[in-house]
């Protein structure tokens, strides 16, 4: 059985001390005393939590015996009850004994018990939050380890070196320039197809570099109209526009010192790339509704689907804005393009599908991957985890067959698409080194202008320069800014 909460009544009246015996009984462990000693004496040998005084006692006043109490005993809940209401007494009470509160003769018994069950109970709460206080204490070397263990967790789940990926595979050129890039504080911007892993080579930025230990927030920029996405990112105060019930912090402020992923950064309005361009620049933002700025240290990662070169062009999206965001532009390959990682990524994916469905399997059967990798995959790394999840789900057996893939997989032809490797995409490849050379000399390395001859973006041209392994040529003429 839970032991009653103890109270003091100190009060020079006999009758006014057995009123309150009377009240407080049935709740309380009620312990009396008619002088300043006599309670000193009772708290001497006794737990109490809650201590009712009354102000005018002949040997000393209520304020006077508190601040007492308040010294030796500060846990001890502080009340005062007077039939005078001497405003000197008052802030006495408050700013020397501490009280917790002060009430008046003639007391009414309820809101008596009410108040003393309200300090019991802030007695409990005090203690507990004290012991809780030791425990963290003791625990903050085991608290400190855990913390980083998972932290070191997260950084190794992704770790450049867990994107699959074959020896021969395009991506290999993609993070190595990642690993670079990861190491220095610039702003870089991922361009490629939905579902190409964007978000996850950010991920593998901000963990590969020193803001690794600060937090990593993701906010898709096509999702949200202008005035939610400026909410979102900014903040706004309490009142700000119609529904801001309450103040609420942008994910600049969430993210400062670690990074900010704007996915499908290309689907944001001129009006909003202003605002965008103008915390890129300064490090500061104005939460909507605000009259102050804030500043923060967060380092941008941007991706799109888009062609930002040509949409720049075209007028749609600031080329002041492109260029803070692309300091560090990189071209994520689809996954069309790399058919040897296909085989790869389904063992992988399946692996994990399979762990977090509950659904064992030991793999697929003969010529499964071979019809994946002849597949061209319109939706990409997304595409193929989809399709091995319903595969999981559709099939009973331990081998997943041919017979679950989606009928436009089954239907690739994986000769055909070998010879396309081999032979048709051999010739196409040779015809395309032949063009980009003779482009780039006609124009003396000049990648602006070569790009505007054959139809690309800068960054278009130099990724297949990259792909097919085609150098600049030396350049007679002065190098163009922005070359």
């Amino acid at each position: 059985m839970t032991p009653l909460p103890t109270v003091l009544v100190v009060d020079d009246e006999v009758r006014s001390q057995e009123s309150l015996r009377r009240t407080l009984e049935e709740d309380f462990q009620v312990f009396t005393a008619s002088r300043a000693a006599d309670a000193r004496a009772i708290m001497e040998r006794e737990v109490i939590q809650v201590v009712l005084t009354d102000q005018r006692m002949p040997d000393v006043s209520g304020v006077s015996f508190l601040k007492d109490v308040r010294r030796d005993w500060p846990d001890a809940v502080r009340i005062i009850i007077s039939g005078y209401t001497d405003s000197e007494d008052i802030i006495a009470g408050i700013n020397e004994a501490g009280i917790y509160q002060y009430l008046l003769k003639p007391w009414h018994p309820e809101q008596l018990l009410l108040t003393l069950k309200r300090a019991a109970e802030l007695y409990r709460l005090q203690r507990e939050n004290c012991q809780l206080a030791v425990e963290l204490r003791a625990a903050e070397p085991l608290l400190r380890g855990r913390v980083e263990t998972s932290r070191q967790r997260v950084k190794a789940a992704f770790a450049l070196s867990n994107i699959v990926r074959a020896a021969d595979s395009p991506m290999n050129a993609v993070c190595e320039q990642v690993q670079r890039a990861a190491r220095y504080d610039v702003s870089i911007l991922l361009q490629g197809e939905s579902g190409t892993g964007k978000e996850l080579l950010a991920r593998a930025i901000h963990y590969a570099s020193g803001r690794a230990d600060k937090a990593f927030v993701v906010e898709n920029c096509g999702a949200l109209p202008d005035t939610l996405l400026e909410s979102e990112l900014f903040g706004h105060k309490r009142g700000a526009f119609t529904g801001a019930y309450e103040e609420r912090i942008g994910l600049f402020q969430q993210a400062d010192g670690g990074s900010l992923f704007l996915d499908e950064i290309g689907e944001t309005s001129p009006a909003f790339q202003v605002k965008l361009l103008r915390v890129l620049q300064e490090g500061e933002f104005r939460p909507l509704g605000s009259s102050r700025s804030q500043t923060v240290d967060v380092r941008v990662i941007a991706a799109t689907n888009r062609d930002l070169e040509a949409e720049v062009q075209a007028g749609r999206f600031r080329g002041d804005l492109y260029y803070r965001l692309a300091t560090v532009p990189l071209q994520v390959p689809a996954l069309r393009e790399r058919p040897m990682d296909i085989p790869l990524l389904a063992v992988s994916i399946l692996e994990r599908a399979s762990a977090g469905l509950g659904r064992p399997v030991k793999g697929f059967a003969p010529g499964v991957l071979e019809h994946m990798a002849a597949y061209v995959w319109p939706g990409n790394v997304r595409e193929l985890m989809n399709e091995i999840q319903r595969m999981l789900v559709l099939s009973d057996g331990p081998i997943l067959g041919a017979e679950q893939l989606a009928p436009a997989i089954r239907q690739s032809n994986p000769a055909e698409r070998a010879d396309e490797n081999t032979g048709l995409r051999g010739q196409v490849d040779a015809l395309e080194i032949k063009l980009l050379q003779e482009t780039l000399a006609r124009h003396q390395g000049n990648i602006s202008r070569a790009a505007q001859e054959l139809g690309l973006s800068r960054l278009g041209l130099r990724s297949k320069m990259q792909r097919l392994g085609v150098e600049r040529p030396a350049r007679q003429d002065k190098v163009e800014e922005h070359d």
